[in-house]
């Protein structure tokens, strides 16, 4: 029997949707007040870091529980992923971006461009929805077998 961490997960996903909805609380509309907010600004970026690295560890999770293979890199437990349709090919896709936006906020926090950044966000705050949404799904429908 195959035993996966549901609980960690769904966990794991609360925390990504408190933090969401911390940055759709705070983030302006115009990026003009988006660059005067200070800590504010660090903050907003520091919860998208956060949660985009929960959508990773959640990825390695499920990897891990249904031994899907040691992979070499991240890359290659999307892939899996997507290979074992737990999630599509187009949100394995989203997850590689939002894996790239991460490292960008970790590696050059203090040069970050804040118009490219407030874009970013701003675009793809529903993509952890979507990444929920799909997890979830899958959860569902594998405690259902």
């Amino acid at each position: 029997m195959i035993l996966l961490r549901s609980d960690i997960i769904k966990t794991k996903l609360k925390l990504i949707e408190q933090n969401i909805d911390l940055v759709k609380d705070n983030i302006p509309e115009e990026l003009n007040e988006f660059t005067k907010l200070g800590l504010v600004k660090d903050g907003i970026y520091k919860r998208i870091e956060s949660s985009i690295q929960e959508i990773l560890n959640i990825c390695a999770i499920i990897n891990t529980d249904l031994k899907l293979g040691v992979p070499s890199n991240k890359e290659d437990i999307i892939n899996a992923l997507i290979e074992k349709k737990i999630v599509s090919a187009k949100l394995g896709q989203k997850i590689k971006e939002l894996k790239g936006f991460r490292n960008f906020l970790v590696h050059r926090y203090g040069k970050i461009e804040d118009p490219i950044a407030f874009k970013n966000i701003k675009q793809g705050i529903s993509d952890f929805k979507w990444f929920s949404d799909e997890i979830l799904k899958f959860l569902n429908s594998f405690n259902d077998e």
